[in-house]
């Protein structure tokens, strides 16, 4: 990833003296179908910059269906979370985003975000969870900004077939990774972003 910044090659320096901070919510995220229609239920948080990780899990309000469990891997048993069959420590919803938000003033400010199809999805469920936790001021102070690299993608190379980000890695990085998994996820999203190196003037034109 280029080009590089002190911290290692998942820091990058672009528009000045932002640094970009890979993320995702979107594989912790399970879709239910509440009484005004769809709600979106947070179970993991994650984001990678470098050798820095963060990653949190917290118990989603609603139930895991057969299927979203048999796809993502996640079960609930008994109060305690499961991951492909291993029992995961999880936070309140409000812990987690806090956490996430001690992680996030660990980097120079202002922060930009990155996701993949983020504004149409991860952005807009953040901003939820933010707004029923009572967290959206202390957010709002971190004056970050959002980069949706689906939108980077398609600026980038508008020819292609699929603007997936499985499909996306499978064609530049040439390999899968683990989908369903919000930390395994920002990985791939990073080394991704790392082989397209884009320009500042691109990243600008979709940053939120």
């Amino acid at each position: 990833m280029q080009p590089m910044g002190p911290e290692g090659p998942g820091v990058l320096r672009v528009l000045g003296p932002r640094v970009l901070w890979s993320w995702i919510l979107g594989p912790g995220v399970l879709r239910v179908l509440g009484p005004e229609g769809p709600v979106c239920d947070i179970i993991q948080v994650a984001a990678i910059s470098g050798q820095r990780s963060f990653n949190v899990y917290t118990l989603p309000p609603s139930p895991i269906t057969a299927q979203a469990a048999g796809i993502t891997g996640f079960v609930v048993r008994d109060g305690t979370l499961y991951v492909h069959g291993t029992a995961v420590h999880t936070v309140s919803l409000a812990e987690a985003l806090r956490s996430f938000m001690v992680f996030l003033r660990s980097v120079p400010q202002p922060v930009v975000l990155a996701a993949h199809s983020g504004m149409r999805f991860d952005v807009p469920v953040l901003r939820r969870a933010l707004l029923l936790t009572s967290l959206r001021d202390e957010f709002a102070r971190l004056n970050a900004s959002f980069l949706d690299t689906f939108l980077l993608a398609k600026r980038l190379y508008p020819n292609q077939a699929s603007f997936s980000q499985v499909n996306l890695v499978k064609h530049f990085l040439k390999k899968n990774y683990d989908a369903h998994n919000a930390l395994g996820d920002v990985q791939a999203l990073q080394e991704l972003y790392c082989r397209w190196n884009p320009d500042s003037g691109h990243v600008k034109r979709c940053t939120f």
